[in-house]
């Protein structure tokens, strides 16, 4: 599976957000693009989809801005994954609902694919944005100390 550049900004514009949840305060796209590196007009087009498919909301006026939609915990990986590049499977094949091949079940390879979208799918479905915002503080806090 490769990630697109638009897959790497979403993700980490969520967790963004996700670092910020406690306070429930909406965020300023400008702030978020300049802390993760983000040209704006590409991250306008992510948060559009983002917000179409219930992951964060906007807030307008002078203190307005973009937050989670719901908890961060309830947010993983592959569904942001998924919802801007589409399906994970590495070949057609491996789609439930693919009738497309004659060999498809005697095909030596579509196991192997078989499992790495399995093996890809158990990882990215079962980190979510707490998981992370816990591990980037603890990373932070770990690097920035010094004596």
């Amino acid at each position: 599976m490769k990630i697109s550049y638009k897959s790497d900004y979403a993700l980490k514009a969520v967790l963004d957000l996700a670092l910020c949840y406690e306070g429930r305060e909406p965020v300023s796209i400008h702030d978020t693009a300049k802390r993760i590196d983000a040209p704006v007009k590409f991250l306008e087009q992510i948060f559009s989809g983002l917000k179409s498919h219930g992951i964060i909301e906007s807030r307008r006026g002078s203190s307005g801005g973009y937050l989670l939609a719901k908890p961060p915990e309830k947010i993983t990986v592959g569904e942001i994954i998924r919802l801007i590049e589409g399906p994970t499977e590495p070949i057609s094949c491996v789609k439930q609902d693919y009738a497309g091949c004659e060999e498809m079940y005697t095909c030596v390879f579509r196991n192997i694919w078989k499992d790495i979208h399995h093996a890809t799918s158990r990882v990215i479905d079962h980190v979510n944005f707490r998981d992370l915002a816990i591990q980037y503080d603890s990373i932070r806090n770990v690097a920035t100390f010094s004596i």
